[in-house]
């Protein structure tokens, strides 16, 4: 029986990627400390969802406890299992901006020496395995801001004969530029992945995401765009629009379809790939956008303030260009819009929430 490793299995990604790859016919084992509660507090704890699919998949899932910056506890665990291991999913970090700044000793840590330790495992037991990780747009800076964006009402965008009108792709420079500090420890990880599969010649992807979103989403303020927008305009709890005059825009993508994109990555992968993976220009809103659809489909208005304090190394504008990945799996669609991925957060949490305000 094959196994597939998958870290942060509690976490939005992760925990998708279990349920996605156990359907696929695989074991899967999870590395999960629940460390979310640690940076965010216990509303973003991932406690509940590590029991949910421990209960779901009896037989499919182990979860082990394990801080992935244990080295030798990495190597242990990949020891164990062998050459049964068929794949690497790294979904665990530390993602928020703001976090990173409070902390960057630790926000480097679990972000690029986790990933060292995970590489290391994986090229010393099973170097055939394929290694995915999420890396993020951020590992770009704050380059985008320099695009030549025009106000064009509730959102900011580019002029349509503009090279990047459609997305932005991955010929754009990491160099020169802001990142943040989280986004400088995501891009250590980052090339390191990619020299782990050219150096090696190990079957290794970056996948640069933009939004990440779906139902089990976790969303605090420092992290989880879509999911605390819904949260607050459920719940009545404040929200904080944070620059650009609530114009700036992301493209969002389901995480079903994030694991699809993982498994057709796995069935033919590529050693050291790089792609930009979001929900393209047709999934992407502006903040003001995004408040207006969680007010339609809550029935509810949102609770918000402004604050002209841009976050540091944060985007004004970014779509990204899928079309590489599209070109070289073709057999990969997106089946959730914005809309419907909306429509299912709300409706996945409406009744938790609802009662938590209450």
């Amino acid at each position: 029986m094959s196994t597939v490793i998958v870290t942060g299995s509690g976490g939005l990604i992760g925990s998708e990627a279990v349920v996605h790859f156990v359907q696929a016919g695989h074991d899967v084992v999870g590395i999960e400390n629940d460390m979310r509660a640690r940076f965010f507090g216990s509303d973003a704890s991932t406690a509940r969802t590590t029991t949910r699919l421990q209960e779901q998949f009896k037989a499919e899932f182990r979860n082990v406890e394990l801080d992935i910056r244990d080295a030798e506890g990495v190597l242990r665990l990949f020891e164990g299992i062998g050459s049964d291991l068929a794949a690497v999913i790294h979904t665990a970090a530390q993602p928020s901006h703001d976090w990173a700044a409070s902390d960057p000793p630790t926000d480097f840590g679990v972000n690029a020496n986790g990933t060292m330790s995970l590489l290391e495992a994986t090229r010393k037991v099973r170097p055939e395995a394929t290694f995915i990780f999420t890396s993020t747009n951020k590992v770009y800076g704050d380059t985008p801001n320099r695009l030549p964006l025009i106000d064009a009402g509730e959102r900011l965008e580019l002029p349509e004969d503009h090279r990047y009108f459609n997305g932005i792709d991955t010929s754009m420079s990491i160099d020169g530029c802001m990142h943040s500090l989280f986004g400088v420890s995501k891009a250590a990880a980052d090339l390191m992945v990619q020299e782990y599969g050219r150096y090696f010649d190990m079957p290794t992807v970056c996948f640069r995401g933009g939004c990440l979103t779906g139902p089990q989403h976790a969303g605090t303020q420092l992290h989880g765009f879509l999911s605390y927008l819904m949260k607050c305009t459920v719940s009545g709890d404040p929200y904080t629009v944070f620059g650009y005059d609530g114009k700036q825009v992301r493209d969002n993508i389901h995480t079903n379809d994030v694991s699809a994109a993982m498994e057709a990555f796995h069935n033919a992968p590529k050693a050291g790939a790089v792609y930009n993976l979001g929900g393209g220009r047709g999934h992407s809103c502006s903040m003001r956008e995004a408040i207006a659809a969680c007010e339609r489909i809550s029935g509810n208005t949102l609770n918000w303030t402004y604050s002209d304090q841009a976050r540091m190394g944060d985007h004004r504008w970014w779509i990204s260009d899928v079309s590489a990945f599209e070109a070289d799996y073709p057999e990969w669609r997106q089946s959730y819009d914005l809309e419907s991925t909306l429509q299912e957060i709300h409706d996945a949490n409406v009744e938790r929430w609802s009662t938590a305000a209450a």
